[in-house]
Parts: C-alpha cells; structure tokens; sequence
C-alpha cells in the first residue's frame, strides 16, 4: 500500500509540473490556441495519481497484490510515461509553430499510440487481478 501512496504522490507532482510547464510555456510564447500540453497534467492527475490512491485503497480492502501485479505495473508505468512524453513533445512542437514533417508527425502518433494500447493492456489486466481477488474475498 505504501508503494501505491508514493506512486500517487510522484505522478501528483508530475501532473503539477506539467500543469505549470503548460501555463507559463504557452503564456512566454503567446499563445493561446489549443495544444496538446494542456493535457499532460489531466493525464497525470487521472491515469497516475487517482489511479494508484484507488490502487491502495483496493489493496487495503482486498490484498489484490501478487507476483504478477509489478510487471502488469512496470507496463502501466511505461504507457502512462511514453503518452505523456509524447504529448509534451507534440504540445512543444505546437506552441513552437514547429512544422512536423510526415514521417516525424506518424512517428509522434504511432509511439503515443503505443503509450495508450499499453496503458489500455495493462489496465484492463490490473483489473483482471482486482477482480479475481474480490471473487476470492466473496467466496
């Protein structure tokens, strides 16, 4: 459970980094459409810090944790960090006014695309583990 709580702070202030990243470097650049820098912080603050609370939450209640649990969340780790790394580029590349050549902007989508089937993945078989263990709990 401890190692749930740390998680949630670490992606908290992950989410608060980029939050202030999207503001003052959008704000020094002058500008004011939409990038993909504004949700960076929302994906942090959902897929990572409200996440792993509801994590430890289910963990206390349940004892969900097994041996298969830390690769599902190594996977889950890569995902959520990859997109978010993803969109920071691409949001930077936005504000910049940096012209993507074809290659390099299918190169973007394809790894933040990659980022989210692991996230999907590794989701859906966390909530496999969560599932069985409350099974387990009724039975």
């Amino acid at each position: 459970m401890k190692r749930y709580m740390n998680t949630a702070l670490l992606y908290a202030l992950l989410a608060m980094a980029g939050g202030v990243f999207y503001r003052e470097f959008t704000k020094f650049s002058g500008f004011a459409a939409k990038t993909a820098l504004s949700v960076v912080h929302t994906h942090y603050f959902l897929l990572g810090m409200v996440l792993f609370l509801l994590l430890a939450l289910l963990e206390k209640s349940l004892t969900f944790t097994g041996p298969k649990t830390g690769r599902v969340l190594v996977f889950y780790h890569v995902g959520l960090n990859l997109t978010a790394a993803l969109l920071l580029v691409r949001g930077v590349a936005q504000v910049r006014g940096l012209a993507l050549s074809a290659g390099a902007n299918a190169a973007v989508s394809g790894i933040a695309g990659i980022g989210h089937i692991l996230l999907g993945v590794s989701l859906a078989l966390l909530l496999l583990q969560i599932r069985r263990s409350a099974l387990a709990a009724q039975a």
